[in-house]
């Protein structure tokens, strides 16, 4: 060894069984959640582990275990605030339940699979897909590699994948009653991603809800989930001659951007030239500059069953799929007239 300079060496399960008196196996007992180890054992081992510096390798330990204890989490974008929270989220709750996530990005205008590939090439011991597609082909190499696959905000036609969601299609409904008993006669809807479920089931609902209340189907404009999207989506419907009294945007990002572009660029009163309703119910939609009504999605719920699904599955991979849909309601604010007699 040169003078002066020291060389340093990874301390190992070796070292601590060494230093504490026991066994390697006692040691990686001690670092494996809910493993059974005497108080005494458990008591000498973190001592020598203090002294020692030593964290154990969870690598390693997936070698011997074919246990990473790690959950993919694979989301198309996070500048819409629903998708951050869904993060801490989760991130929380497995934790909890000794699990770290390690998230991938894609491409929201592009199909999952070629950066969900990736996934595959990590010892994952499961996958949550948030705001991403999913094709049938990648669907079925996961469960052909026997890693469970659950599908957050999204639903699928496929009836052996594992779903959470909010009941899409009711918020829909319901914000359609909240306007039409309000009085709105020209109501618009600002999409999101066509291809998506919650899309599809937001307009689905908001459509039958009109409908019911005797009103034809509202005008429309996409604005694809994005801030961006949504300007241009508002100005196309408010430079119409029969401009809208009432926009439901299908997430609060895009609702955040219509109240902008209402109120800056065409001078309108919200909610009384225009009312703006969104859904998801994002930090954003609660502070005062917008005050916007929208459509609450039960996120810790969602994620609650979320990660229940993944236990079980992780656990039995031959349970049977099922889809969870969970209930939202819809918080009335300012943004949007209140009908004198709603209850709600």
């Amino acid at each position: 060894m040169s003078k002066g300079r020291e060389i340093f060496r990874r301390v190992t399960a070796t070292d601590v069984a060494r230093l504490a008196g026991t066994s390697q196996s006692a040691v990686s007992r001690v670092f494996t959640p809910g493993a059974s180890v005497s108080p005494e054992t458990r008591e000498k081992v973190t001592a020598a582990a203090a002294q020692l510096g030593y964290r154990p390798n969870a690598i390693a330990r997936s070698l011997i275990t074919r246990r990473s204890r790690i959950v993919a989490v694979a989301m198309a974008y996070l500048n819409n605030q629903f998708y951050p929270d869904v993060l801490e989220a989760l991130s929380d709750r497995l934790q909890a339940q000794g699990y770290q996530i390690l998230l991938f990005t894609a491409d929201r205008h592009a199909a999952a699979d070629p950066v969900l590939e990736q996934v595959m090439r990590y010892q994952v011991d499961a996958i949550v897909l948030a705001s991403t597609s999913l094709s049938s082909a990648f669907a079925r190499e996961c469960r052909q590699a026997g890693v469970p696959v659950v599908m957050f905000n999204r639903t699928t036609d496929d009836p052996d994948l594992l779903s959470v969601t909010g009941d899409n299609e009711q918020g829909g409904h319901a914000i359609a009653r909240f306007l039409a008993a309000g009085g709105h006669r020209r109501p618009a809807f600002i999409a999101g991603l066509e291809a998506s479920s919650t899309n599809r089931d937001r307009e689905l609902g908001f459509t039958r809800g009109l409908a019911e209340a005797g009103q034809a189907a509202p005008l429309r404009a996409v604005g694809h989930y994005s801030y961006e999207g949504a300007v241009e989506a508002t100005r196309q419907l408010l430079r119409r001659d029969d401009r809208p009294d009432a926009i439901f945007c299908a997430n609060d990002h895009m609702a955040i951007a219509c109240m902008d572009v209402a109120r800056h660029e065409f001078g309108l009163a919200v909610p009384e030239d225009l009312s703006v309703i969104g859904f998801d119910d994002v930090g954003p939609a609660r502070w005062p500059s917008y005050d916007l009504t929208s459509y609450s999605q039960p996120l810790l719920p969602m994620v609650d069953a979320t990660v229940e699904i993944l236990m079980e599955c992780m656990e039995d991979p031959s349970r049977p799929a099922r889809g969870v849909v969970l209930k939202g309601s819809l918080m009335v604010r300012g943004s949007a007239r209140r009908p004198m007699d709603w209850g709600g």
